[in-house]
């Protein structure tokens, strides 16, 4: 089996990410466009995960139905884009972002929220990653998946530690099963899984040992403004011989993931791909939220006329905008972002937006996987009922009325967990057959 898919995840550069945070952290006020976009270049001039930013894009064409259902769809592989996307061929459609195709097993949005993270394990030379997740969650089997895959992280031991909320599936398939062949999978009780932060750093601690050391994502930033690097360097350094092991909240709600949605939106924000000065309404599935914090905080600062419309599907507004709040005090903390970051108004930049069919979290509604049947087999783009398919429908019904902007759908992948749902919702699947 070659290796290809795995080497080509690490980009090749010879920068060194160690001290850079503390070297680019000096707290410069932002006054003008040209300095924000300044204080972005320095933000993303580190190493990265993914080898390049791009994914394909696609225009997918909706048209009325009269049929049972509403829509119907077409898909467009090679768009105009740039300033050739007002020549666009479909009246009705909107654009969708690939990002589901960036890695065979690893993508979407977990591939961006781990970009920044993936070569500070290479630098620091961490042993092992500990973090969560639920039994079929895309984020556990990124994580197991891809400090494993990663060349350069397996070729120093590398392991990863996935503690999976609920109990064991009797047959292991999607994310379970690729967690498993990949990591060390410890499935945890609901009821100590609730406290999330206790549980991390107990089983963090047990791996490291007595003379291990035990860190959160967050402390690798904050600990360089906080004591002296030679401390930092000494804690983490390759002559301490015990486990160095490193945790990663639940989907990667740090801050630090904010930088791969930065690396993103620059890049799509160049003048062949979307421009700076197209109206562009963003929709994305919203888990934890962090991809949408990332891409409106980021939009904001490079003073971009768009609007990121965040599907929400796990939790409240309330406690959607807390983890908003919380993102952007920890990204000014860490980064130096305190002026932009302390006048954002992300009211106006992201608008948290209910589903069209709200549900309790984890609920397959009656005839969602024969949508997503349907949309596959026209475009060709294969949605889940669980994350995917709420952003399209948001997507499919805001080009209807919408035609000053253009409509851009993140694609943040996950289509692995379609086996795992499968084996939960059988009635659902089985109706496939017919």
């Amino acid at each position: 089996m070659k290796v290809v898919q795995r080497s080509t995840f690490f980009a090749v550069t010879t920068k060194s990410n160690l001290h850079h945070f503390h070297s680019s952290s000096q707290r410069v006020p932002i006054s003008s466009e040209h300095e924000s976009r300044e204080f972005v270049s320095r933000l993303l001039d580190r190493k990265w995960g993914l080898q390049s930013p791009a994914s394909p894009i696609q225009e997918i064409g909706v048209s009325s139905d009269k049929g049972i259902e509403k829509f119907s769809f077409s898909n467009n592989t090679r768009p105009h884009l740039g300033d050739e996307m007002l020549k666009r061929n479909q009246d009705s459609s909107f654009y969708i972002l690939r990002d589901d195709l960036l890695h065979p097993l690893v993508n979407g949005n977990k591939a961006r929220k781990l970009d920044a993270l993936l070569p500070l394990l290479e630098d620091y030379k961490f042993t092992d990653v500990v973090t969560c997740g639920g039994c079929q969650s895309a984020h556990t089997a990124a994580v197991g998946v891809l400090y494993l895959a990663a060349v350069s992280c397996a070729e120093r031991g590398l392991r990863s530690h996935l503690l999976l909320r609920g109990e064991q599936p009797e047959v292991l398939t999607g994310y379970n099963l690729v967690s498993t062949m990949y990591g060390n999978v410890q499935y945890v009780p609901r009821s100590r899984y609730a406290n999330r932060e206790e549980m991390l750093r107990t089983y963090a601690d047990l791996v490291s040992g007595e003379d291990g050391s035990v860190l959160w994502a967050k402390d690798i930033v904050e600990g360089l403004e906080a004591v002296d690097v030679a401390k930092m360097d000494d804690l983490l350094s390759s002559k301490n011989s015990g486990r160095k092991v490193l945790i990663v909240n639940e989907g990667a709600g740090d801050a630090l993931a904010l930088l791969g949605m930065f690396r993103l939106v620059q890049y799509l924000s160049q003048d062949h791909v979307l421009g700076k000065t197209k109206p562009v309404r963003f929709v994305v599935d919203a888990g934890t939220g962090t991809t949408t914090v990332g891409l409106g905080v980021a939009a904001m600062c490079l003073g971009l006329p768009w609007e990121i419309n965040a599907v929400m599907l796990a939790d409240t507004l309330e406690n959607y905008k807390r983890h908003e709040d919380r993102l952007i005090a920890e990204f000014t903390r860490q980064f130096p972002a305190s002026v932009v970051c302390s006048s954002l108004d992300m009211n106006h930049m992201i608008k948290w937006v209910d589903r069209q069919h709200p549900r309790k979290f984890g609920k397959v509604l009656d005839g969602e996987v024969e949508k997503c049947q349907k949309i596959a087999q026209e475009t060709g783009v294969l949605v889940d009922p669980m994350y995917t398919l709420a952003a399209w429908e948001i997507a499919a019904e805001l080009v209807q009325d919408e035609k000053s902007s253009i409509v851009v759908m993140l694609h943040t992948g996950g289509t692995l967990g379609m086996f795992g749902l499968a084996q939960r919702y059988k009635s659902c699947f089985t109706n496939l057959k017919d």
